[in-house]
């Protein structure tokens, strides 16, 4: 399975005051072992970067990050994930801009989304967006 791990998973896989036991670390920690399986995107990147500060956590977050194939949006990602903001928001669904470019670039690349964050659930109602499940 490839993977696209969301802002909120790695945020919790990184935190020093970390606790076991959650399956969407967990799941990513055994995922990292396996070449080729996790993807990522600036956006994701440059969000953690912006939450963790000093120079230790921006070391070990661009350390992690080099080795994990770089997904760069397109003009027709932005374009469809503009489509699929609007659709969300005729169906009474409020999906943030960058959720809604993660999705669309999940869905050109085949990639699974895995997040704690409830949005994708609500994506994955209105369009072909796989989530990683427990």
């Amino acid at each position: 399975m490839k993977v696209l791990v969301d802002t909120s998973v790695w945020s919790l896989a990184l935190r020093r005051d970390r606790q076991d036991g959650n399956p969407s670390v967990d799941f990513l920690g055994d995922a990292l072992q396996r070449e080729g399986s996790i993807f990522t995107t600036g956006l994701i990147l440059q969000e953690l970067l912006q939450g963790f500060s000093g120079p230790k956590a921006r070391t070990q977050i661009l350390d992690r990050f080099t080795a994990l194939p770089l997904i760069v949006p397109q003009r027709e990602d932005h374009i469809a994930a503009a489509d699929l903001r609007n659709e969300c928001r005729r169906r009474g669904l409020q999906i943030g801009t960058i959720d809604a470019l993660l999705a669309q670039l999940c869905i050109r690349h085949d990639l699974t989304i895995l997040s704690t964050d409830r949005d994708f659930e609500h994506l994955a109602r209105i369009a072909p967006l796989r989530l990683w499940k427990k």
